[in-house]
């Protein structure tokens, strides 16, 4: 969850996002921002690619560059970098930000 005291930009955290999956989401209606990031191996697709339609296997022409997540060391969200509140799920990533801001608007009686 990105607030006031984080010590990263969003363009230091989006930089390279096609190699490293990280996305923010952001919600208007009460500017809160909330960053994404997707760790190796998780079970999520990780290879990116095309499928060859004879052999029905993934064909990689980005060379192992567009992986679309990153290794736990290579984490930006740390209490280091300011991120105060920091959650490992499994699930759908929109539904996990939606509860998760949810639970904010609640808890802040917005």
């Amino acid at each position: 969850m990105m607030k006031e005291k984080i010590k990263i930009s969003p363009r230091e955290f989006l930089m390279n996002r096609d190699e490293t999956g990280r996305l923010i989401y952001v919600f208007p209606e009460t500017g809160m921002k909330y960053c994404v990031e997707f760790i190796e191996p998780r079970g999520y697709k990780t290879s990116w690619g095309d499928v060859d339609v004879v052999t029905k296997k993934l064909r990689s022409d980005s060379y192992g560059r567009h992986n679309g997540g990153i290794k736990a060391e290579e984490s930006l969200i740390t209490k280091e970098n300011g991120f105060d509140e920091i959650r490992e799920d499994r699930g759908s990533v929109s539904c996990t930000v939606e509860k998760m801001h949810n639970e904010w608007k609640v808890k802040n009686g917005y």
